[in-house]
């Protein structure tokens, strides 16, 4: 599985980086659209239905909702409202995982997807149109919260004794948290570095960003356990469907564009 994965990342990561370094900056947009739409197309399936229309009308009010959000987020007072309420959002998602993991339904499955995937593809789209270095930011991102979890992969496959949270997701430990987060903050010194951003703010968001992250694959896990499923999908061979890539971006991509915009590193 490692050696598949390993294949399909060689493919993946130079198109991405040729879509948000190299094409036009709309192009990324497109492709954070149709990912999220096809994120909802598979987070549908842990309502636990078979029934493709009612999938697809599930896709549809996302769509309809992303649209909603865009048009609520082209001031700036309403793009940090949005984003408030995203963080909100994940500080319930944070108290279901701890405290009420055993207790899921269809209706706050359903619930629970729009709230992770249309904040997170307003950030991202956001993001990436920021001048003059927006698509730089998200390629930013997307690495460090990528090195995170490679991080935690080998430091918990190394020295994993600690579970993290035994009733989500079994395989995730302490240990593999940590060396997660120190790989990913190796990435983030340098980046402070690339985009001259003051060290110790920038650190403390890099640090609090990856850990939302785990909380955006651990609420995957959550809805996957659910549903009965292993993967969301198999549309990425040896990682699963666009969510299985994704859970992580989606609770980090709205925390990093309102941490950036907080301390005035973007404005």
């Amino acid at each position: 599985m490692l050696k598949q994965r390993l294949l399909t990342a060689l493919i993946l990561v130079p198109l991405f980086l040729v879509i948000l370094l190299v094409l036009p900056q709309s192009v990324g947009v497109l492709v954070f659209t149709l990912m999220v739409l096809v994120g909802a197309w598979e987070w549908s399936a842990f309502l636990r239905t078979g029934n493709p229309v009612a999938r697809a009308g599930y896709v549809l009010a996302a769509a309809a909702l992303m649209a909603l959000a865009w048009r609520a987020g082209m001031t700036a007072e309403g793009l940090r409202w949005l984003l408030a309420g995203s963080l909100a959002w994940w500080f319930v998602a944070f108290i279901w995982l701890s405290g009420f993991p055993g207790r899921v339904n269809a209706a706050a499955a359903g619930v629970a997807g729009l709230c992770v995937l249309v904040p997170a593809w307003v950030a991202l789209s956001r993001l990436h149109l920021a001048a003059p270095v927006g698509p730089q930011w998200v390629v930013f991102l997307l690495v460090m919260v990528s090195l995170a979890d490679v991080g935690a992969y080998f430091a918990g496959r190394q020295f994993g004794r600690l579970k993290l949270a035994p009733r989500v997701s079994p395989g995730k430990t302490w240990e593999g948290l940590f060396g997660g987060v120190l790989l990913a903050m190796c990435a983030a010194l340098a980046a402070a570095a690339w985009f001259s951003a003051p060290v110790g703010p920038f650190l403390a968001l890099c640090a609090a960003v990856v850990l939302l992250s785990v909380i955006g694959d651990l609420t995957e896990s959550l809805f996957k356990r659910y549903a009965g499923l292993k993967d969301s999908g198999t549309i990425f061979p040896g990682h699963g469907g666009v969510l299985d890539r994704i859970d992580s971006v989606t609770a980090a991509a709205p925390l990093f564009l309102f941490g950036l915009g907080w301390f005035g590193i973007l404005s």
